[in-house]
């Protein structure tokens, strides 16, 4: 018997290995898979990430933000930040709205019950609620809409591949087919 430990295999995701290196996360479902996206007004996908199921959600605001790329019609580097930003009460804290802020980006983030209340009770101390436009917020369903769109894949919806770099290569090839139809 060796008491050798295994060799880094120089192949190997950069994320570490095993499951949460391949994006698999316990649920009560069992193994799971989180697809984090930011779409456009026509749920066409713009950005995606891919982490394991039990992931919180507002943890991949920035990396999912940070990949959104928009090719301008002339000449010029590509768009890199949205006009405005839609999300539901997950978002909601303080580094994500200070993050939205710093380049100006509008947005439309409901507060939650939780934080308002701590804010009330700090008094003139908890500062002004954060606007909230509840016309624009309607608009907020174009990433379930895409996400619809992306499960409409047999191969997306039900994770066929073993691997997180595979899989990630099929929901980004959905996208594209999505892009392509429209």
């Amino acid at each position: 018997m060796s008491s050798r430990a295994p060799a880094h295999h120089p192949a190997a995701p950069a994320g570490g290995g095993g499951a949460a290196g391949e994006a698999l996360g316990c649920s009560r479902g069992g193994l799971t898979t989180r697809i984090h996206i930011a779409t456009e007004g026509r749920y066409r996908p713009l950005s995606l990430v891919i982490t394991p199921g039990q992931r919180a959600d507002c943890t991949q605001f920035e990396p999912v933000m940070d990949k959104i790329r928009v090719l301008r019609r002339g000449p010029g580097r590509p768009r890199r930040t949205p006009d405005s930003v839609g999300a539901d009460k997950a978002y909601s804290n303080r580094k994500i709205r200070t993050y939205l802020r710093r380049p100006g980006i509008r947005h439309v983030i409901p507060e939650k019950k939780d934080h308002k209340a701590a804010r009330l009770r700090r008094g003139s101390r908890g500062g002004r609620a954060p606007g909230f436009d509840k016309n624009r917020y309607k608009d907020r369903n174009t990433v379930e809409r895409a996400v619809g769109k992306l499960k409409q894949f047999r191969a997306v919806a039900t994770r066929y591949d073993r691997r997180g770099y595979v899989y990630l290569g099929t929901v980004t090839a959905a996208a594209l087919l999505i892009w392509l139809r429209c």
